[in-house]
């Protein structure tokens, strides 16, 4: 079970990579900014867990940013460790499914938090904000479910 859950950590995090290039890729091709919403997301769990960032100005803007990327990095990982589990239980699904439900639930990861806290509204987004959203978790989950279906080896088991 602990090798299970390891590749999907590893999984996770090469799903994250990917997702963060394509996220990248997109702002330098459009020009578009970083969104806000994930050091928003932070600033408001933090203060209503009785822990507000520290520091003024640009230090706690920074300390924001890197708490946001760090915590996407972390639901990056646990994403990939929840469905490496729920293969290692039997729920197997055709790589196209599980790559779209796996993109689906580290989108969810994402996305509800900033609903639920009020910091965005999905129902406003414009097509190209999903877009934006949708395509790089898409690519994620196809990613990570992929390094986990590749990574079965039947014929190997020691």
């Amino acid at each position: 079970m602990i090798r299970t859950l390891l590749r999907g950590g590893v999984a996770g995090a090469a799903g994250t990579t990917v997702l963060n290039a394509v996220t990248y890729a997109d702002m330098a091709l459009r020009g578009r900014p970083a969104s806000d919403a994930p050091s928003e997301v932070v600033d408001k769990v933090a203060h209503d867990v009785g822990h507000p960032v520290p520091g003024e100005g640009a230090t706690r803007d920074n300390r924001l940013t890197g708490i946001a990327a760090l915590t996407g990095i972390g639901v990056g990982c646990a994403t990939g460790v929840a469905v490496a589990a729920l293969r290692g239980v039997g729920i197997r699904m055709p790589w196209w499914l599980g790559g779209l439900l796996t993109g689906a639930l580290a989108m969810a990861g994402a996305d509800v938090p900033m609903a639920r806290l009020g910091v965005s509204d999905p129902r406003t987004w414009s097509a190209v904000d999903w877009t934006s959203d949708v395509v790089p978790h898409l690519i994620y989950g196809t990613v990570t479910y992929g390094i986990l279906t590749a990574s079965d080896c039947h014929h190997c088991h020691r």
